[in-house]
C-alpha cells in the first residue's frame, strides 16, 4: 500500500504517513515506541552533522548514523546554522534570565517590600471576605 492509500484509509495526511515511513526506515519497529526523554546533543555533534550534510551526505544517512529521531533534525540544524552560524547550534540557557541588580537591599528597602507584600495580601483577603459575605464563594 502506498502512502497516499495508507493516509486515506487511516484518515491521516500524506505528510504524516511519509514522516512515519521515514522514521520506520531509520529505527524499524522502535519508531513506534516513545522515547522516555528528549535527547540533548552537544555542539560538536550538531556541528559535525551540519558540516557533513552541507558536504553532500544525505540527511537520512546522518540521522541513522547519529541515532536522531528523524532527518528533520538535520534540516533544522542546517537551517539554524545558515541563519545564526555556530552560535545558533550552541546550547542555550533555559529559564528566567539571571538578575542584573545583584546588590544587596538596604534594610529600609527590605521593609518597604515587606509592607507592600502585606498590603497586597491584606487587600486580597478583604476581597475574599467580601465575596464570601455576598454569597459568591
Amino acid at each position: 500500500m502506498g502512502n497516499r492509500a495508507a493516509a486515506t484509509s487511516l484518515g491521516l495526511t500524506r505528510n504524516a504517513v511519509r514522516r512515519l515511513e521515514q522514521r520506520w526506515k531509520l529505527h524499524g519497529r522502535l519508531c513506534l515506541v516513545e522515547k522516555p526523554t528528549n535527547q540533548a546533543y552537544s555542539f560538536e555533534v550538531k556541528k559535525e552533522v551540519v558540516d557533513r550534510f552541507l558536504a553532500g551526505e544525505t540527511a537520512m544517512d546522518l540521522a541513522a548514523e547519529f541515532n536522531l529521531n528523524s532527518k528533520v533534525m538535520v534540516h533544522n540544524w542546517a537551517r539554524i546554522w545558515r541563519r545564526e552560524g555556530d552560535d545558533g547550534l550552541r546550547p542555550k540557557r533555559k529559564g528566567r534570565p539571571p538578575r542584573t541588580d545583584s546588590k544587596p537591599l538596604t534594610e529600609e528597602e527590605q521593609l518597604r517590600r515587606r509592607v507592600q507584600f502585606l498590603e497586597a495580601e491584606n487587600a486580597y483577603l478583604k476581597k475574599l471576605r467580601d465575596l464570601k459575605d455576598h454569597g459568591h464563594a
